[in-house]
């Protein structure tokens, strides 16, 4: 009885040998936690694995994306944060495929704005089952808000920018000149959105001098075929 315990340690031992070879050999495979595609590989057959633990430099062996459902990551402006709820759906645009759009969903928001962009940092989920679009591209996403939010555009040359804030001088029914405070959303280049202060209704100085005035007396151009020119001190509409 002795002899038969004494090998059935030995197998036992020789058996958890075994098993921890195959342990060792199980790390020669590498199992991704989900699906997807290797979009870098940075080893070879036949190179050293250095984890770091000697003190080398770790590095990874391999990126891997998962592409069957992208997120979109976008600054909404301060003036729509409000609107930018869960929930709501987007449509993007790609260069390299004019004139499809792929549909998206907005899924969560940071729940704070950037204190130097003014922008909520939100989330987009777009479904690519199919695979055709590639992580790091460059999109325009076109969020439809639920709430519409009255703006305008106006050329840039007629804002003015004085000490008690910026102003749009538009010429009143007497022909006079008035300052009307405005707000500003964002900026196109030439022109620039204005969220609140403007009714659309007035006619707007879109080159008015420094100078301006509220009250000062203008002088009506009117130019065939063209809409009546106001000027201020030398400044048009």
């Amino acid at each position: 009885m002795s002899d038969l315990a004494s090998k059935n340690t030995a197998v036992k031992s020789a058996q958890a040998n075994v098993d921890r070879l195959k342990q060792l050999v199980s790390f020669e495979k590498v199992y991704a936690p989900f699906d997807g595609v290797v979009t870098a590989r940075n080893t070879d057959i036949g190179q050293l694995i250095d984890s770091g633990a000697s003190g080398g430099q770790a590095r990874s062996l391999f990126q891997v994306a998962a592409i069957n459902k992208l997120r979109v990551f976008i600054s909404v402006p301060q003036i729509y944060s409000q609107a930018a709820t869960p929930g709501l759906t987007a449509d993007l645009t790609f260069a390299e495929f004019p004139g499809r759009r792929f549909q998206g969903k907005l899924v969560r928001t940071s729940r704070s704005i950037d204190p130097m962009a003014r922008t909520l940092n939100v989330e987009v989920d777009v479904d690519n089952a199919k695979g055709e679009l590639l992580p790091g591209a460059y999109t325009e996403v076109h969020l439809k808000l639920k709430e519409g939010i009255p703006t305008m555009t106006i050329p840039v040359s007629a804002l003015l920018f004085r000490e008690e804030g910026l102003r749009v001088a538009v010429a009143k029914s007497d022909n006079t000149a008035e300052l009307l405070p405005v707000t500003l959303g964002r900026d196109f280049g030439d022109y620039a959105e204005i969220t609140t202060g403007l009714t659309g209704q007035e006619r707007i100085i879109s080159n008015p001098p420094d100078s301006i005035i509220d009250g000062e007396r203008l002088h009506i151009q009117t130019q065939r075929q063209q809409a009546p020119v106001a000027t201020g001190r030398g400044g048009e509409k």
